[in-house]
């Protein structure tokens, strides 16, 4: 058994770690999206949302404001004469420190008058030697900078896109916070050296506070904890957050409400409940000190257990991938692959998976359910369904036999596929071969001819079959198995 045909019995439905979870620890993951958020409002909501808009929304929108401005000119004093490479490089001392203090002071007054009237703290906080860093989570909402205050506010470590926010910026720079530029390839070495100096200094630096998540999620359960703030392999206290209220107006997620409607929501609520759970501090085994991956891994264990969510393995990834099909036209949650496995597994780049893998699943894919089938796959190669390459290549694809091809198993059956390819003897075949063997009817053989033609255009004979693999990458495993294949 060789070639494609070959795998077609070595290849399985794909295992998610989760699935493997131990339900002792905390519940297993139930069928749900965390990057999408509803608000079901009764009519009771609605009427009382309309008359504290009129009411109350006015006089707490001053009071926030008046709060924030004094805040604002405060961080404004506080960092007079300091060069931003001033707060990268050492921490604030003397009075600059204390009014850190200050500045939180009101900050606090100013959720207050949002209606933060309710905030329980459990557990104790740990000190800077005890824990340098501070993990939060689930990371929902813009509304997390109010436990940031709480704690006086430590060195964050946000996306740069912050900088623009105005007001905010200021505030969130007099943290001394650790920017992250999501586009830049070199970030990520360049946050882990920065978080790895400062938590290993003896300068004096304030505690780190880090949302491992990456991004906002409905808190429906904990996604994959990105493992940046993990590589100093310094304990870490994790820290619960939970807003228990019968409406949830805080929730910031990829689909749902936007943030001024969250905004106005929230305010216009008689009251938001705030929690605070200081869990132990974790200290890191030796093992999980040189494998940063598995320390993350295991700090989230135990915060979902605390929290009694389930863990899901998701990431920021699959948000961008949400959002890519979306343009695509396709239901944005087929882009739930589970992205940060899917490298691991195959070692793809994730721009890869945006710009090849999704765009050619949106040509065989139907837009209203993101699904493929059969025939719209054999469409996709300009082969009839019955024929047993396309057939082949399906089944490997439809690793549950489910009769539908979903992304997730596409991007799975195709890098199969492409390392049996690399496997594989190649074997220099001029197109004209490839179309004897493919023993096609000539109505079949003039559609696929045509296609091809259309393909290379300009391009040289020699170059037709690189034209049409660079289409339709799954061509290249036909030809693979076709000339490998012994010829009746």
């Amino acid at each position: 058994m060789n070639g494609i045909s070959g795998l077609r019995q070595r290849t399985t439905a794909p295992v998610s770690k989760t699935a493997n979870t131990d339900c002792s620890s905390h519940p297993t993951i139930p069928a749900v999206n965390p990057f999408v958020h509803n608000i079901d409002m009764s009519a009771y909501d609605k009427i009382k949302v309309y008359i504290l808009t009129v009411i109350l929304l006015p006089l707490r929108l001053v009071a926030v404001f008046a709060c924030l401005l004094i805040a604002y000119l405060l961080a404004c004093i506080g960092t007079i004469g300091l060069s931003q490479e001033d707060l990268i490089h050492k921490p604030m001392t003397g009075w600059r420190r204390e009014l850190r203090t200050v500045i939180c002071w009101w900050m606090c007054k100013m959720f207050f008058n949002m209606g933060f009237y309710r905030v329980t703290i459990k557990g104790i906080r740990a000190t800077e030697r005890e824990a340098p860093i501070l993990a939060l989570a689930p990371h929902s909402s813009f509304s997390d900078a109010f436990p940031v205050v709480l704690l006086t506010a430590p060195s964050l470590v946000v996306k740069q896109e912050v900088q623009e926010v105005p007001f905010f910026a200021k505030l969130i720079n007099y943290t001394q916070p650790v920017y992250v530029w999501r586009e830049d390839p070199d970030s990520r070495q360049n946050t882990i050296k920065e978080i790895k100096r400062r938590t290993t200094s003896p300068d004096g630096w304030q505690q780190i506070l880090i949302f491992p998540e990456g991004t906002c999620s409905n808190r429906k359960g904990l996604i994959t904890f990105k493992p940046g703030a993990f590589y100093p392999g310094v304990p870490v206290q994790p820290v619960c957050i939970r807003y228990p209220n019968r409406l949830d107006t805080l929730s910031w997620t990829w689909q749902g409400p936007g943030a001024l409607e969250l905004l106005w929501l929230t305010m216009t609520q008689f009251y938001t409940y705030c929690e605070l759970e200081f869990l132990p501090v974790y200290v890191p085994t030796e093992e999980e000190k040189c494998n940063p991956k598995l320390f993350a891994s295991n700090v989230r264990d135990v915060m979902a257990k605390a929290l009694q969510v389930p863990i899901i393995d998701y990431s920021y990834e699959d948000c961008r991938l949400m959002s890519k099909a979306k343009k695509l036209g396709l239901p944005p949650s087929i882009g739930l692959i589970e992205v940060q496995n899917v490298r691991e597994e195959f070692g793809l780049d994730a721009r890869v998976l945006e710009t090849d893998f999704l765009e050619k699943f949106a040509k065989m894919a139907d837009a209203s359910s993101g699904l493929a089938t059969a025939k719209q796959f054999a469409r996709y190669l300009r082969l009839p369904v019955e024929h047993p390459k396309a057939m082949e290549i399906f089944e490997i694809y439809d690793s549950d036999r489910s009769g539908m091809i979903s992304f997730k198993k596409y991007v799975r059956g195709r890098c199969t596929l492409s390392g049996s390819v690399k496997n594989s003897t190649r074997t220099n075949v001029s197109w004209d071969v490839v179309k004897q063997r493919l023993k096609l009817s000539p109505q079949d053989l003039e559609t696929i001819d045509s296609f091809v033609t259309n393909l290379k255009s300009d391009a040289n004979e020699n170059d037709v079959l690189d034209h049409l693999y660079a289409a339709v990458p799954e061509w290249s495993w036909i030809v693979s198995d076709l000339c490998n294949s012994r010829l009746p």
